[in-house]
């Protein structure tokens, strides 16, 4: 069992200059040794060295990483899962939390909008055991639909954020993270970015053998406490307020927002900043004179008593951050309340682009302006980049997405259509020349809007494509919606039998569990027809003709019908088939196989088309389609 922190310890704490939030790591001299982590890694363990007793999440990058590592470094006594969505994840942690364990929970920015409905309630009835939500926010957006900023999220929900500028501070502030949610009975957010998850550094990491260990009391009966009725909110709710006004003393001590002196440098400006932006403008600066430097890691509740400290005496000040201008607004906020003369500029004025991803470059020059021929106002000298290839995005070569877009598009040539999309691989049929993808949204949302736009023109033959992963996530819910709705369309899951896009996590579909537990398959079609499905069919997409021939049938049915296109990834599942060859005998150059199908690994060449043997997985649509039969040698050696 986990031990509890002791008398000696307490004292150790009383004993400190400057508050803190790091209950445990004085107890005595701890064992490390250097590992070369990735960010997100690094979360990971140090989510195990703060004693996270259970773990769940949805994959989505950049976050994906995290779950992945505490199920390959568990120390055995750790439970993890692959949650159906985030909304499953939070209440699954937030139930262990109840119990009195240390809970863990992960996805990226958009998932936030997904687990928002339990969170907001978990924020006024608050947890036993630290919880510590970590959303991976994408500025760019690199790999994501939106740059949604969690810190903004934070002060909407009065959750706390945590937000960590390298892989060696996110190893240490989620372990503070797991203790200040302990302390103070909430959960908290813990907020890393795209640099940071996926950035690489060498660290100092615990032995396994000194993991912080807890006791769970388990969960003790209060329905005066847990349940969430009108009078608990109430009185909760002006606690919260307390607490996070409390805060903003607290976190103006703690240790990770500070204030980095000026050097050679009259004083009157100063720089704001937050996150991985710190290390960009430490970067920028060098090793020259420079104004000084707030750095804020905890931008809610945000730290008004060091923000006072470092506007004293500031006619300007410089706010250096991504996404929402939310250190900016703060510190406009502070200015007004206090009557200070310091004119705060940042993204509202212009001076820090509005939105995307920063770089060391792009703050080199924000603050050569800011400074006006200051230390940084020296344009960066560096060579132009070779230009890099062009290499849109495109499904792999032997994918069954590619075929099931394709049948679905033969099937329905000439007839007014649409064709709702979704989030994952099979968003890549929206590329020349499929072209399958009139819309996307967010996981699950096509189902709904084939609806809608059925509804508005019911001339129009309507399909909402949805993955396998996808549809246990999000999708249940749309297909209950349109059967009982009398919706007519037509769902068409693309059954692959893996997560692919994130990297192949398993899903209920798939027959596994993340701590390699063998467990029954949840059969799709089974689900379907329990809602009400009377027309559902099952076909390889691969089968040509065959896949062809029962969307022609089952589209023009009336009411929901689904089609289960099942076919596994080509990456996860690469058959032991042979290759397609083509003869340039009998290849006629009418490219039909190149231009109907847009697989990566058929060329033109010498007016002829030709196959990338190194590509190829002999999956055999190009020969099915063919007019001449110059295709073949694919399919399985047998």
């Amino acid at each position: 069992m986990r031990s509890i922190t002791t008398d000696k310890h307490r004292l150790l704490l009383k004993e400190r200059k400057r508050a803190t939030i790091l209950p445990y790591v004085f107890r005595k001299v701890v064992c490390m040794h250097k590992e070369f982590l990735m960010g997100n890694e690094a979360i990971a363990l140090g989510a195990l060295a703060a004693g996270v007793d259970a773990a769940a999440g949805y994959p989505g990058t950049p976050s994906t990483e995290i779950l992945e590592t505490i199920a390959k470094r568990n120390p055995g006594d750790v439970y993890v899962e692959w949650s159906v969505n985030e909304k499953a994840g939070l209440e699954m942690a937030a139930g262990a939390s109840l119990a009195g364990a240390r809970s863990l929970v992960t996805m990226k920015q958009v998932g936030l909008n997904v687990a928002s409905d339990p969170l907001m309630s978990l924020e006024y009835i608050g947890v036993k055991g630290g919880m510590v939500i970590v959303v991976a926010d994408d500025p760019g957006p690199i790999s994501s639909q939106t740059e949604q900023d969690t810190r903004t999220f934070g002060m909407y929900s009065k959750v706390p954020v945590f937000d960590p500028g390298s892989v060696h501070e996110a190893y240490e502030m989620i372990q503070e993270a797991f203790d200040f949610s302990e302390k103070y009975h909430t959960p908290v957010f813990f907020r890393p970015t795209t640099r940071v998850d996926h950035g690489y550094e060498s660290i100092d990491v615990k032995e396994p053998s000194e993991y912080y260990q807890t006791k769970p009391e388990g969960f003790v009966k209060d329905a005066s406490k847990w349940v969430i009725f009108p009078r608990l909110s109430v009185k909760n709710h002006a606690l919260i307020e307390k607490r996070n006004a409390d805060l903003k003393k607290v976190f103006s001590d703690y240790k990770r927002n500070f204030i980095k002196e000026a050097k050679d440098y009259d004083g009157k400006k100063g720089i704001a900043t937050h996150g991985i932006n710190y290390a960009y403008t430490l970067d920028a600066i060098g090793e020259e004179a420079s104004p000084s430097i707030m750095r804020i890691a905890t931008p809610f509740p945000f730290p008004e008593e060091l923000a006072l400290e470092f506007l004293k005496g500031k006619d300007e000040v410089l706010c250096i951050e991504e996404l929402d201008p939310v250190i900016e607004r703060n510190l406009i906020f502070i200015c007004g309340k206090y009557g200070l003369d310091v004119k705060i500029r940042g993204k509202l004025t212009g001076d820090v682009k509005p939105s995307g991803e920063n770089s060391v470059d792009s703050v080199k020059a924000d603050i050569a302006k800011f400074l006006e021929n200051g230390a940084a106002s020296d344009e960066v000298k560096r060579d132009d980049p070779p230009e890099l290839a062009v290499r849109p995005p495109v499904l792999c070569a032997g994918c069954p997405h590619r075929a099931s877009f394709y049948a679905v598009k033969q099937a329905m040539k000439g007839k007014k259509t649409i064709y709702c999309g979704d989030i994952g691989c099979y968003t890549l049929g929206n590329a020349h020349p499929l072209d399958m993808t009139d819309t996307c949204l967010c996981m699950g949302a096509g189902i709904n809007m084939a609806q809608g736009v059925n509804r508005m023109e019911p001339d129009t033959k309507a399909f909402a494509f949805v993955g396998d992963s996808t549809f246990f996530a999000s999708g249940i819910t749309g297909t209950i919606n349109a059967y009982y709705n009398q919706a007519d369309m037509t769902l068409v899951v693309l059954d692959n039998s893996t997560t692919a896009m994130t990297g192949h996590q398993p899903h209920p579909g798939t027959g596994h569990t993340l701590m390699g537990d063998v467990v029954d398959k949840v059969s799709i079609e089974k689900i379907l027809r329990a809602i009400g499905l009377t027309t559902v069919e099952t076909v390889d997409p691969l089968d040509f003709d065959k896949a062809v021939e029962t969307v022609k049938r089952v589209a023009d049915e009336p009411g929901v019908k689904a089609i289960i296109f099942k076919s596994p990834c080509i990456v996860k599942f690469r058959p032991k088939s042979g290759q397609s060859h083509i003869d340039p005998d009998k290849c006629i150059g009418c490219k039909r196989c190149i231009n109907e199908l847009g697989c990566p690994a058929l060329i033109f060449k010498d007016g002829k088309a030709s196959i990338d043997e190194t590509l190829c997985t002999g999956c055999t649509l190009c020969e099915q389609i063919c007019p001449v039969q110059a295709i073949s040698g694919g399919g399985h050696n047998e």
